[in-house]
């Protein structure tokens, strides 16, 4: 025990720290005694020198005597280590001299760095105490808050004072220097540690053990990391956690030293006679051993009093600190923390809600895992939670799974036969995951799995040469195997993609791949099967496309990233290397497979030209392997009719023609041969078949079929118009729809070859190269032939006719050759009424078709193909729409449709509606008026006069309704004069024949305002009084006063409309409605006497009421004009010059007139309640004109 100071038992020492969020004051330290004072220090000029050339980071160097941060001069630590632009050894150096001067106020100021370092913006007292067995000193201790001054305080024992530390209520807020951020902070934490690490190192011989500084230091943090407020235990926490770290260290030095001294004490030893030099050494093995002892009761406490109350600490930050400095005491010191008793704090905690944490425990099992020394002391651990750490790879968070991934891959390496199949087969499927750090750590496991343990059995058995071919070989087939017997045998990109960093030699060795394909290996070696083979070729063919554009296949991007030099220097090397391999065995391996009918291993192998680097050969380098490759091209035209080999075919030709490359001239060449001898084929047989008629064979027919197929295929992708193949496709559909005599799949190959001539026959007049006359007669010519085919027997064919129609009036349409080159203008085409209402049915008759029939099929492949068939044709369709290429009213026998076939086709209707609202508002709005029109009236007819509000086909157009009503959002603004025009239609079709059903009936289509009412919530409330006084006009009193159930729909009808007036109250009370319609004033003369209640209010319209024709906002504009015809003259020339689809609301604003008039006619001030009468004018001026 250290001898107490000279001060007297009440001596108190308070210092009051500034924030240090405000660096232009320096630290103001005052010092208070109630019974004495504290002597004051005394320092001479060369000691306060010292401290300041420490505090300033070498100022003398800088051209300067003092160290800046902006204006502020570095005085206490904390500024100090704020700063880090001194270096820490000065720093440390120039406080433990202080601290040999005077320990108490050194030692003050390093409390008061802790202090600070929490972002504590208060003061600290210390109480200097005597008598430590006092058993008040423990009532003490506590923590507190005073509501009077609203701070906070905490008091507790480092002896040998008593802090009292007061600090205002908000330092719990977050902000302190751990988690602050910006530029004085950044490096805080980095700097913080470091000058604890450096203080012990430094202080390691001599004052850590005087027991006296680390005791006051530990109970400082012990008290502090019990405290309530975070910034207290996260920095208390740290700092004794890097302590505890530092001790280990000064622990081993202090080992090392003890091995040395017990060496030299054993040597003199042997003389066996006690030497001065031997007493010398067993007292400086016994002053290490007591300093050893020193440091294991220093590190004790720190373990027992910090580390196992906060690895649980609430604050994630906090248990992660203590998890990672575990980690590191383990494997730093692993004789000692390397047990099972301090193990379970990392197991325990891999259950952590926290990816922080949980991440922070698999990297410290990372760095003991790799010790194989250090796995055989966890072997309990590992048994106990390695089914953990399996499961983490499923983690949320990324990094954590990867993480797991790597101690697992560690345990497959260091730990004997801990991972049974069962668990190895749980990683094998993370290579397709389509997080690329998860599958990368998932392919380094699969190859430690598959290639590691072979790897070292063939190193020295074989010799050099003939090494790598074949232990590539057998790994090859092993991984073929894998990629064979996995569940997602259908994505060889992704588990290429992810074993490509670790085993990038292996499926780099193209060589062995085409050894095996070519079935040129060891003799003894069983070849490969069938599906081998398939598996092997989709296996290089990703190779090749990772070895070529060097990025992931597609869903497993890591966003934008650029490529170093040494990473395209890489790509370029590897492209040049597979093209030099290639060109050569490719024309090998097309003969082999495409003879033997190998149609997938076939279409695999045509796309490699597309990764050839042929822009780095000349062609008398290329021309041979060049020529061999385009006659086994054309050889597999010859051959083949699947369309996915033709296709990539076509592909390989294109690629192999590209501008700018030497073999365009060569392989151009090739393809006029190919053209010249399918195209002389078609005609030949084409002249025979008209020739002939009827009397043409099978044979010949499939002989047709599979030249023009091909060359259909071909001419998607090729210009071949110079061949003049459209006079021949329409003698070919000519002759069929004359005499019918053609085969089905004939047909739709001459009707998709005449689409792409035509298409071709575009781009080329787009720049010029063509006849503008020619082609648009072409077009009118193969739109009719086209048209009539939609009304043939056959499916197939009408379907094909069907698309390729839609999609040349879709690209011949005004508004899509309006939008391109003025060359194609003129070409536009725009179908007539008649056509339009062909393809509407059309769609109605082959998209729309009952459900029951397509439950018959049990086929439920069949089912899917045919729906995606119909999806397509109603696509096509929506298209033409959306473009405008028919007119918009068609679309409303595909809306209705919305709610029957919602989930086959809801998507496209969707889609189609939300397009053509955009387009024209009012137009949508009549279009789904329309649709609900003829829905009701389907319905009438089918119940004739008994209609029934309650049945399913009622309820089901409401609901349909109300799907359309959510479409228009919820900007009432912008749909403003949308909904006011589907209103007023509804309105109108809802009285329309109103004297059918006979006298004191409600008319025919009365139930329709029940539907209508949908519509009423996406109306301004401004708005619904205007649409109300439009519905008035229909309404008789004998109605109004009617209450029946048949009444129903136009009760409920005008209470929606109602339901935000505040002045109105019964809604059907003849004796509460607003304005007279024109029916009331042609019948009752005296009906204007009633009070009408207007919303907004009215102040006087007139001398006299009689003299209103029409009591509505619209009657009490200052125009004079009051007749219909001046309203329908306002309506017109308002369609002419101002669309209500533009601007709605300023359209609305510029014609606003006064809701109230003086005697004289002159307008009053215009206030807000003269804005919403003037948008009630304006949209009743819609209602009462537009009867379109």
């Amino acid at each position: 025990m250290i001898a107490e100071p000279e001060l007297s038992s009440r001596t108190t020492l308070q210092r009051e720290s500034e924030s240090h969020s405000e660096p232009d004051n320096d630290l103001e330290n005052q010092r208070r005694g109630s019974g004495g004072s504290l002597p004051k220090r005394r320092r001479n000029q060369s000691e306060k020198g010292r401290r300041r050339a420490s505090v300033c980071s070498r100022q003398e160097r800088r051209n300067g005597n003092r160290q800046r941060d902006g204006d502020v001069e570095a005085v206490t630590l904390f500024e100090v280590v704020r700063m880090g632009k001194s270096a820490m050894q000065f720093v440390v150096n120039d406080w433990i001299e202080e601290y040999k001067q005077d320990r108490d106020t050194a030692l003050l100021d390093l409390i008061i760095f802790f202090i600070q370092c929490s972002g504590c913006r208060g003061m600290v007292t210390a109480e200097v105490f005597q008598n430590m067995h006092n058993p008040d000193i423990k009532r003490k201790m506590t923590e507190e808050f005073d509501e009077e001054t609203g701070l906070q305080y905490k008091k507790f024992m480092v002896y040998p004072w008593i802090l009292n530390v007061t600090w205002p209520l908000d330092l719990d807020s977050g902000d302190y220097p751990l988690t602050m951020t910006g530029p004085y902070w950044k490096k805080f934490k980095s700097n913080f540690c470091e000058f604890l690490s450096v203080l012990i190192q430094h202080c390691q011989f001599t004052i850590v053990h005087d027991e006296y500084l680390m005791d006051t230091v530990i109970s400082l943090l012990t008290g502090l990391s019990d405290s309530q407020v975070r910034a207290f235990r996260h920095t208390s926490t740290l700092a004794a956690m890097k302590l505890m770290t530092a001790l280990i260290n000064v622990s081993l030095s202090l080992r090392v030293q003890l091995q040395n001294s017990q060496r030299q004490c054993e040597v003199e030893m042997i003389d066996k006679r006690p030497t001065k030099k031997l007493e010398t050494f067993l007292q400086k093995k016994k002053e290490i051993i007591e300093k050893q002892e020193n440091i294991e009761n220093l590190m004790n406490a720190i373990f027992k009093g910090i580390f196992l109350h906060r690895y649980r600490d609430a604050l994630p930050e906090i248990r992660a600190i203590c998890i990672e400095e575990i980690g590191m005491w383990m494997k730093s010191c692993s004789d000692r923390f390397l047990t099972d008793s301090y193990l379970k704090y990392v197991g325990w905690t891999l259950h952590d809600k926290q990816s922080e944490v949980r991440l922070k425990c698999l990297i410290g099992l990372l760095g003991l895992y790799s010790d194989k020394d250090h796995c055989s002391k966890m072997d309990l651990f590992t048994c106990r939670f390695k089914d953990r750490i399996i499961s983490m790879t499923l983690d949320k968070e990324s990094e954590v799974a990867v993480q797991a991934i790597k101690v697992l891959i560690l345990m497959l390496q260091n730990c004997e036969e801990v991972l049974t199949s069962r668990d190895c087969e749980q990683l094998y499927h993370f290579v397709y995951s389509v997080h690329r750090p998860v599958a990368l750590a998932a392919g380094e496991f699969l190859h430690k799995k598959l290639f590691g343990s072979r790897e070292s059995e063939v190193q020295d058995e074989m010799p050099e040469k003939r090494e790598k071919l074949i232990h590539n070989l057998s790994h090859i087939k092993t991984l073929v195997n894998f990629y064979q017997e996995s569940e997602d045998s259908a994505r060889s990109a992704y588990l290429v993609d992810s074993l490509w960093d670790c085993s990038a030699s292996i499926l780099k060795d193209w060589k062995s791949m085409t050894t095996l394909l070519l079935e040129g290996g060891d003799p003894e070696d069983e070849a490969l099967t069938h599906l081998q083979k398939k598996a092997l070729v989709e296996i290089m063919l990703s190779t090749i496309r990772q070895a070529a554009e060097g990025h992931p296949p597609g869903g497993r991007c890591l966003g934008k990233k650029v490529q170093m030099m040494k990473e395209r220097k890489s790509l370029i090397d590897d492209r040049a290397k597979l093209t030099e391999h290639f060109i050569v065995l490719l024309p090998q391996l097309l003969a082999k497979y495409s003879a033997d009918g190998e149609e997938v291993i076939t279409v695999n192998l045509l796309q490699i030209p597309q990764y050839f680097d042929l822009e780095s050969y000349d062609t008398a380098q290329l021309e041979e392997h060049l020529d061999k490759l385009l006659k086994q091209l054309k050889a597999i035209v010859e051959q083949q009719t699947d369309s996915e080999v033709l296709e990539f075919c076509s592909k390989a030709y294109l690629v192999l023609s590209n501008e700018g490359l030497p073999t365009r001239s060569q392989v151009a060449s090739a393809k006029i041969q190919l053209f010249d001898q399918l195209v002389g084929k078609f005609n030949k047989l084409l002249k025979n078949f008209l020739h002939k008629g009827d009397g043409f064979t099978d044979a010949e027919s499939h002989q047709m079929w599979s030249t023009l197929k091909r060359i259909t295929t071909f001419h998607n992708a090729h210009d071949i118009t110079q061949w003049n193949l459209l006079s021949s496709t329409c003698k070919l559909l000519k002759s069929d729809l004359e005499k019918g005599n053609t085969s089905e799949q004939i047909i739709i190959q001459a009707i998709l070859c005449s689409y792409y001539y035509i298409m071709w026959q575009l781009s080329k007049a787009s720049e010029g190269t063509s006849s503008k006359e020619s082609l648009s007669k072409q077009i009118r010519v193969f739109c009719q032939i086209f048209r009539q085919y939609l009304s043939n027997s056959i499916s197939t064919i009408k379907e094909q006719a069907f698309i390729v129609l839609c999609d040349l009036l879709l690209v011949f349409s005004h508004e899509v050759l309006s939008s391109g080159s003025e060359k194609t203008e003129p070409f536009a085409y725009v179908p007539d009424s008649a056509l339009q209402s062909e393809l509407v049915a059309f769609v109605l008759d082959r998209v729309f078709v009952a459900q029951e029939s397509e439950l018959l099929d049990k086929d439920e492949e069949r089912k899917v193909g045919k729906l995606h068939q119909r999806r397509n044709l109603l696509a096509a369709f929506c298209k033409l729409i959306v473009f405008s290429v028919v007119e918009m009213d068609i679309a409303a026998d595909i809306f209705k449709q919305y709610i029957k076939y919602f989930i086959d086709y809801g998507d496209i209707i969707k889609e189609t509606l939300s397009r053509t609202r955009q387009i024209d508002k009012i137009q949508c709005a009549k279009t789904l008026i329309q649709s609900l029109k003829q829905l009701f009236n389907e319905l009438l007819q089918g119940q004739a006069s008994s209609l029934d509000r309650w049945s399913q086909p009622f309820t089901s157009i409401k609901d349909l309704a109300r799907r359309f009503s959510l479409t228009f959002g919820l900007d009432q603004l912008k749909t403003r004069e949308a909904m006011a025009m589907l209103h007023k239609n509804g309105i109108e079709f809802a009285f329309k024949d109103g004297s059918l059903k006979g006298k004191n009936q409600p008319p025919l289509n009365m139930a329709f305002l029940d539907i209508l009412s949908e519509f009423s919530p996406k109306l301004l409330k401004t708005d619904k009084r205007t649409v109300y006084n439009y519905l008035e006009r229909f309404v008789t009193d004998q109605m109004a006063a009617e209450n029946g159930e048949e009444w129903l729909p136009l009760i409920a009808y005008r209470r929606s409309l109602l339901d935000c007036r505040d002045d109105d109250t019964d809604s059907t009370s003849s004796s509460d409605r607003s304005a007279p319609s024109p029916v009331q004033q042609k019948s009752q003369t005296t009906s204007l006497k009633r009070k009408l209640q207007i919303e907004g209010g009215v102040s006087e319209a007139g001398a006299n009421e009689e003299q209103n024709v029409k009591i509505s906002p619209r009657s009490l504009t200052p125009w004079s004009m009051s007749t219909v015809q001046k309203e329908n003259e306002n309506w017109e020339n308002r369609k002419k010059g101002h669309p209500l689809e533009k601007d709605g609301m300023q359209l609305l604003h510029s014609e606003l007139g006064t809701t109230s008039m003086r005697n004289t006619g002159e307008p009053m001030e215009e206030n807000l309640a003269e804005l919403v009468e003037g948008d009630l004018d304006d949209l009743n001026e819609i209602l009462d004109i537009d009867n379109d």
